[in-house]
């Protein structure tokens, strides 16, 4: 893949069809600085849904497959100049590492949605063959693509809280208050089947954006946890709510809170942090404005696009303070930073860490982690799980 490094990246979809509801949003958020397009896919586990999806995207006949395979297939025939750059995996869970594993492998670069993969053995498997084939491997934890959420990183990091003693994270929903699964939502049913969902249900699909998100923040490592998992709809599989107490190493403390039957409320992330010197709060749906809580001094409002901010969360604006933005411009820089990484590497040169800012495919290894020893937690008479 040696062609003109200043050209637009090529990437293929595997999953994200008609009725996916991911798909759309990466697709939007890939499309949002113009430097990169989509130009083949797999985008349906139907074999006929998958070509439809792409005859809707505008996809050429002969790059828009029934099944992921063929479009590896295809693509290893190709030449470098048509060849994609990368490949964005958007399925359930379930299909995440078959599919990562093969393209790896195959040495292409990879984006792939969280949870990351099923079992520790498979991300441990998948962190291997990354390593191995020197692959740029990118998860799409969108929330770290917040400007707020950089420059709460680099105030934490720079020391602005002390030391961290602290933390409370919370990511609730309601949607899943009453049985949707069995009503035709595509959405509910994978996501409360063990076949397709994995071990978990809203821990793994909300619970461990909170996790990634308090560790990009803070780099603490938790040390042991104590969980309590329930699945609060008579027949559901697997839990919709999930209340942890962390011990991380070092000594600072936290709770993580996720729920999927919080009626009423929509996506409401929020995090506290706390340390010796002072608090920060950040809030998912009030995204561009920070509270700082200092120990002695007056608490302030931070807000986005401000020119006082760290270099992170300036680089990571689009408009001027004052102009809204969201979701989709969060999830754009985390695929941004893949692109800056990608496009280095064409280039014959190291990437700039402030560009090539995105969780890896170790982020998703820890966050399967997270997962596992929550579940075993949870099943668990002990009252701190080890990690």
């Amino acid at each position: 893949m040696t062609d003109t490094p200043h050209r637009k990246l090529r990437y293929a979809m595997v999953g994200g069809g008609r009725d996916a509801f991911i798909g759309g949003v990466h697709r939007k958020a890939i499309a949002l600085d113009a430097r990169i397009e989509l130009v083949a896919g797999a985008l349906s586990s139907d074999p006929a849904k998958a070509r439809a999806s792409g005859a809707d995207l505008g996809l050429a006949d002969a790059r828009n497959h029934g099944d992921w395979q063929a479009l590896l297939a295809d693509e290893l025939k190709r030449p470098a100049d048509e060849r994609i750059d990368f490949v964005s995996i958007v399925t359930p869970n379930h299909v995440h590492y078959p599919v990562a594993r093969a393209f790896v492998e195959a040495g292409f670069h990879v984006v792939c949605d969280k949870p990351l993969v099923h079992t520790r053995e498979q991300a441990d498997a998948l962190v291997a063959s990354v390593a191995a084939r020197g692959t740029v491997f990118g998860v799409t934890y969108n929330y770290t693509g917040y400007p707020m959420v950089r420059q709460a990183r680099a105030m934490i990091r720079a020391g602005e809280l002390g030391t961290l003693r602290k933390v409370v994270v919370e990511y609730n929903q309601g949607w899943l208050a009453s049985q949707l699964e069995g009503t035709g939502n595509k959405q509910a049913d994978w996501r409360t089947d063990p076949a397709r969902s994995g071990a978990a249900g809203a821990i793994g699909d909300i619970g461990s954006h909170a996790e990634n998100l308090v560790a990009t923040l803070t780099g603490l490592e938790i040390e042991s946890l104590c969980a309590d998992l329930t699945a609060h709809v008579a027949g559901r599989q697997l839990d919709d709510d999930g209340s942890l107490l962390l011990r991380y190493q070092g000594g600072a403390r936290g709770v993580l809170i996720a729920s999927q039957i919080s009626t009423g409320l929509e996506n409401d992330l929020r995090v506290r942090i706390s340390g010796t010197l002072g608090t920060l709060e950040w809030h998912q749906q009030q995204p561009s404005r920070l509270l700082h809580l200092p120990h002695d001094g007056p608490q302030r409002v931070l807000t986005r696009g401000a020119p006082w901010l760290h270099e992170s969360a300036r680089r990571a604006s689009r408009l001027p303070a004052g102009h809204p933005e969201g979701f989709i411009e969060a999830f754009a820089n985390v695929y941004a930073g893949v692109a800056a990484d990608i496009r280095a590497r064409l280039e014959g040169r190291r990437a700039d860490p402030l560009e090539a800012d995105y969780p890896r495919v170790e982020d998703g290894a820890r966050g399967v982690r997270f997962i596992e020893r929550t579940v075993a937690s949870a099943r668990s008479d002990l009252k701190w799980t080890p990690w």
